[in-house]
């Protein structure tokens, strides 16, 4: 008896130790850097005809030569969200 309550203890705390976040985004965005849409702040016009809540991806080179796609989410107030980054390989090798 005892070991099926300390088991259902244990299932109990490891489950509250589990978090989920909605979507796969994090919440807050990433920092935007040289090169984002949003670095320097939220750019002056508003996507009004986009829905709230669509994404769109932009890429740029960042200053160590990299390859950057950054995917942005519009938020209720039309401001733009970092969602993600992905840095490209500096190499790209072919097969053939």
């Amino acid at each position: 008896m005892i070991q099926k309550i300390a088991a259902a203890v244990l299932t109990a705390v490891l489950v509250a130790n589990c978090t989920t976040v909605s979507g796969s985004y994090p919440s807050e965005g990433y920092a935007p850097i040289p090169g984002s849409i949003t670095y320097g702040g939220q750019p002056r016009t508003k996507l009004t005809r986009s829905p709230i809540g669509s994404s769109f991806p932009h890429t740029f080179i960042d200053q160590r030569g990299r390859e950057v796609e950054e995917i942005y989410i519009i938020q209720p107030d039309r401001t733009l969200l970092i969602a993600q980054r992905h840095y490209r390989p500096f190499l790209a090798w072919s097969r053939d």
